[in-house]
């Protein structure tokens, strides 16, 4: 967490949360999700304005964590800004620029492999020492190459039993 957001908790300990506003889609892109947005729909049928400024997407990433319950927040200055997601709380890249398969978060977090998981939609999850994660979709012959040479083994779960099994919430906002 940023030193500045830290400052700001203690200056204003009491500010509410925020729910319904800020959203992660199934391939790590942010969006903004005003009053209209919401009234349109949840997410992702209503997704709102994607976030493309480089600086305020990397001020929302280190800022990034889950609460106790496993509902995720971005910490804006004094503000929990709950976040919705469509699929899981990470989106994990794949890459192999030497010849080693590298695993980062959308936010950048470098990650080891634990387990991998198949969903009922073919979707590839991972399981990492860094958290559990969907693996993005232009990623997938990365990940086949991997499974082919049987240093993956995937499991198979339901989507609709991941977020319990792995501990976190897609709608904050709806729990609320």
């Amino acid at each position: 967490m940023d030193d500045l957001v830290r400052a700001a908790l203690v200056k204003w300990p009491n500010v509410p949360d925020c729910r319904g506003w800020l959203a992660l889609d199934a391939r790590g892109e942010w969006f903004m999700r005003d009053d209209r947005c919401q009234a349109a729909g949840p997410f992702p049928q209503s997704k709102g304005s994607q976030i493309l400024h480089d600086k305020l997407r990397g001020f929302i990433e280190r800022n990034y964590e889950a609460d106790a319950e496993g509902c995720w927040f971005f910490q804006n200055g004094p503000q929990r800004v709950y976040v919705e997601l469509e699929a899981a709380p990470v989106v994990w890249r794949l890459s192999r620029p030497d010849g080693t398969l590298l695993i980062h978060s959308h936010a950048g977090q470098a990650a080891h492999h634990r387990h991998s998981w198949l969903d009922e939609q073919g979707r590839l999850f991972l399981e990492t020492d860094q958290g559990f994660g969907l693996v993005h979709s232009m990623d997938m012959a990365l990940a086949a190459d991997e499974v082919e040479a049987g240093r993956w083994q995937p499991g198979e779960m339901a989507f609709a039993d991941m977020a319990g099994h792995f501990g976190y919430v897609l709608s904050p906002a709806a729990r609320a």
